[in-house]
């Protein structure tokens, strides 16, 4: 008996990788928002590693960069539309 569909092979996803070593960024700015907003969501929250990729010493460098940039006020901490 024939089968009518192929058969689901399913493969290995993607593998993630650190934005931040792959391009060789040593520093992040926080007085860059253009860059920062890239590593937030629409509602002005922080995307985990699980989705960013990023390794744990970035993560938390970026971290620390996003909320200096929305202390001095040049990111919103909340908003509906960011993008």
């Amino acid at each position: 008996m024939r089968f009518l569909t192929p058969f689901d092979v399913k493969t290995k996803p993607e593998k993630k990788y650190c934005f931040f070593l792959k391009n060789k960024i040593k520093y992040i700015d926080y007085k860059n928002p253009k860059f920062l907003i890239k590593f937030l969501n629409e509602r002005g929250e922080i995307l985990p590693i699980r989705i960013t990729g990023t390794s744990k010493k970035f993560q938390k460098r970026l971290t620390k960069a996003i909320k200096r940039c929305k202390q001095i006020g040049l990111l919103p901490y909340i908003t509906d539309r960011l993008r």
